[in-house]
């Protein structure tokens, strides 16, 4: 082996950087079998637990049977068939927006708005706490980067006023995606009219659970939509399927089919995927007592933490973390929690800024209340004698 790659992985082994896959047998949900051994999950992002739902797989058998398993091609060349217009249709209705985009991730989707929308003459004001695929997107865009302190509106602020630039794009994430904490968009959205700015806002981790109706932070703070607003949200998470979206006025979108590579220069999600994904929009709608449920769990966790002493970062959202410190401390604890039958995975750098290492809780509308109760008991088990 290269002596540069063997040095490299030593490193981080030693720093406790080394990254492993698990694999889970069995279908995603809120129980599965990690090395052969039983386990109760706790990290995943299937935050409604429709990831092996029965209509969400019913949707996606009777689209292969009538559309086949893939798509063949981009979406420009012959890939768009009937269950991208159909799934394109349907977000846009739930999210009541002029158009809608779908892309086949996050990463993609995050990547292919901010690299058609900015450019030399951009300045991009982004959170600090943005993910990885925000943070690379506008590297390659070439924009100027001026990054915020997490939800350091006065900075934000103070740097619009500074900025010459002919165009201006803030970026953040709705719910961070590793502190649970909510973007102050309440704060962010009457600087667009100030500064003549776009707004991208990632809310990955807020489709299906933020709102009254799960449509995202926009809702949660009873903000109407602005024309100069670009919403992304994730087809992996709460809608339990895979894929991405981006809701914007129809000019937005109309510049991003004929502009973002990741969109033009990728095949098409398999129909099947779109099927299960339109149909999780309807489960939206026709099951809030998902959301309920997800909210009790995520109300009887933390209530449980503070009975235990164990401290947690108090997110708002249905992402909890612990956090750490050590990078070799978390990987520690959290393959202890897996010896006692319960999976959370530690959460290290460059993920999370250095010496903030932690376990990050993630809860789900299919975990019952005997599922928080063992995981609390693992974890205050774990924990007991630590300072």
């Amino acid at each position: 082996m290269n002596a540069c790659i063997t040095a490299e992985l030593k490193k981080l082994k030693d720093t406790g950087l080394e990254r492993r896959l698990r694999a889970i047998a069995g279908p995603t949900g809120p129980r599965g079998v990690i090395n052969g051994n039983p386990a109760l999950i706790l990290c995943s992002n299937d935050y409604l637990g429709l990831a092996n739902d029965p209509e969400m797989k019913r949707a996606a058998i009777e689209a292969v049977e009538k559309f086949g398993a893939g798509a063949g091609a981009s979406r420009l060349v012959s890939g768009t068939m009937e269950p991208h217009a159909q799934l394109e249709g349907r977000i846009k209705a739930f999210m009541d927006a002029p158009a809608a985009l779908v892309f086949n991730s996050g990463y993609h989707a995050n990547l292919a708005c901010i690299t058609a929308l900015a450019g030399r003459s951009t300045d991009i004001f982004s959170d600090r706490l943005n993910h990885a695929s925000i943070v690379d997107a506008c590297v390659m865009s070439r924009a100027n980067i001026r990054r915020y302190p997490n939800g350091g509106i006065q900075a934000l602020e103070g740097a619009l006023k500074r900025s010459t630039a002919a165009e201006k794009l803030i970026i953040t994430e709705g719910v961070f995606s590793m502190d649970g904490t909510l973007a102050r968009l309440d704060e962010i959205i009457p600087l667009l009219d100030r500064y003549n700015a776009m707004l991208l806002l990632d809310d990955a981790h807020a489709l299906g659970v933020m709102g009254k109706g799960g449509r995202g932070t926009l809702e949660h703070f009873n903000i109407k939509r602005h024309p100069s607003i670009i919403q992304v949200g994730t087809l992996g998470k709460a809608a339990g399927s895979f894929g991405a979206f981006a809701v914007a006025g129809e000019d937005v979108i109309e510049l991003l089919v004929s502009k973002a590579r990741p969109f033009i220069y990728t095949t098409a999600l398999p129909p099947s995927v779109c099927a299960a994904s339109a149909k999780a929009f309807d489960i939206f709608e026709q099951r809030p007592g998902l959301r309920e449920r997800l909210w009790r769990n995520v109300s009887q966790f933390k209530a449980g933490l503070r009975l235990s002493g164990i401290s947690f970062m108090d997110s708002g959202s249905q992402i909890i973390p612990i956090i750490i410190g050590s990078s070799g401390e978390a990987v520690r604890i959290s393959g202890e929690l897996l010896e006692k039958g319960v999976f959370i995975q530690a959460i290290r750098p460059p993920t999370v800024p250095e010496n903030t290492a932690r376990l990050r809780v993630t809860l789900s509308a299919a975990h019952t209340e005997g599922d928080i109760a063992y995981g609390l008991s693992a974890i205050k088990e774990v924990f007991k004698g630590r300072k």
